[in-house]
């Protein structure tokens, strides 16, 4: 049987007992077709960057399937006729991931940097302008100019 990473968004109105519902549904589907569901991750009520069917938040959750493709078909023809699930995306992979997804691990601020390193830039001050010369308040641009061709006549 083949390996898929599953992501789905459920409506932002849905509370996490039905979020759970609808997880337990799909996994009875692959279960009737001859699948498995491992890993269930749900990442939580998310900002979608845009409106998905007037929606602006949506409830994210991950499931780890092993089945075959006919039963993991007949899971997204029902998640397509569902009005709870917005999106969704299945992905086929040659393993399982161990652990938490990259959602859920917190980042370690450590392994970023110092954000005042630069690498091989100099450090500069406000203000400091490096080797061009300062500003004249005469080349300000055409209105400038119009202003000085009127005032020399």
């Amino acid at each position: 049987m083949a390996l898929y990473e599953h992501v789905f968004l459920a409506r932002q109105d849905l509370s996490p007992q039905q979020i759970d519902a609808l997880v337990e549904q799909y996994k009875g589907v692959l279960a009737a077709g001859g699948g498995s569901v491992g890993r269930v991750e749900n990442w939580g009520l998310k900002s979608l960057t845009y409106r998905v069917k007037k929606n602006r938040k949506a409830y994210y959750t991950l499931m780890d399937i092993t089945a075959p493709a006919e039963a993991v078909k007949e899971m997204e023809r029902q998640m397509g006729l569902s009005e709870d699930v917005l999106r969704f995306m299945t992905i086929k992979v040659e393993k399982h991931e161990e652990g938490q997804s990259a959602m859920l691990q917190k980042r370690d601020r450590d392994d970023r940097g110092d954000r005042g390193d630069r690498g091989d830039r100099p450090q500069r001050s406000f203000g400091d302008r490096g080797d061009r010369p300062p500003r004249s308040f005469e080349d300000r641009g055409p209105r400038r100019a119009r202003e000085n061709q009127e005032g020399a006549e």
